[in-house]
């Protein structure tokens, strides 16, 4: 399993921003799916600290890929997410998401069908490695399509009492328009 240095800020954007072909002030809608690592395809990792990974069904049937490895999750999404950028990314800490909802951040495509273009999850992390009990929760951003899979930011889900709006008002303004690495 491959590990990268998670990315520390609360809303981390990438600096080699392209704009998009879409239209970011365009309508956006959210569709809403729910996984259950236990009620999906399980490939069993190669070392000790290789939980391995799990292939789920998302919107529309679009993959969800997630891997973990010690104590540490990874989640990506479409035909190639393992391969993709954010199949390498995590936040700090231990954390899981081996279960929950995803919100679909949709628009209309040139030909009228409602395409996702971000993926807002809850991830659950252990706020100190020395005490199990106290935990975050944070909600990941993760941009969809053309010029990669990757977090586009994140946004503390307990220090916020309107977490999810900053998390949409972040997926719809920078996700269309961003491009990974």
């Amino acid at each position: 399993m491959r590990m990268t240095r998670p990315s520390t800020l609360l809303a981390v954007l990438a600096i080699w921003s392209v704009p998009a072909v879409g239209q970011p002030n365009a309508a956006v809608e959210s569709a809403y799916t729910t996984f259950d690592s236990d009620k999906c395809r399980h490939t069993r990792g190669r070392d000790v600290e290789d939980y391995g990974s799990w292939l789920c069904r998302g919107y529309r049937d679009i993959p969800i890929w997630l891997a973990a490895g010690d104590q540490r999750m990874y989640v990506s999404f479409g035909r190639g997410a393992a391969r993709e950028p954010a199949a390498g990314e995590t936040i700090p800490g231990f954390n899981d998401a081996y279960k929950g909802t995803i919100e679909w951040r949709l628009e209309r495509s040139r030909d009228g069908k409602l395409k996702p273009f971000a993926t807002i999850l809850r991830w659950n992390f252990m706020t100190s490695p020395d005490d199990r009990q106290t935990s975050g929760r944070r909600l990941v951003i993760t941009k969809l399509g053309p010029g990669g899979v990757c977090h586009v930011g994140y946004v503390d889900a307990r220090a916020s009492p309107d977490a999810n709006e900053l998390a949409r008002k972040l997926a719809d303004e920078k996700a269309r328009t961003l491009r990974s690495r």
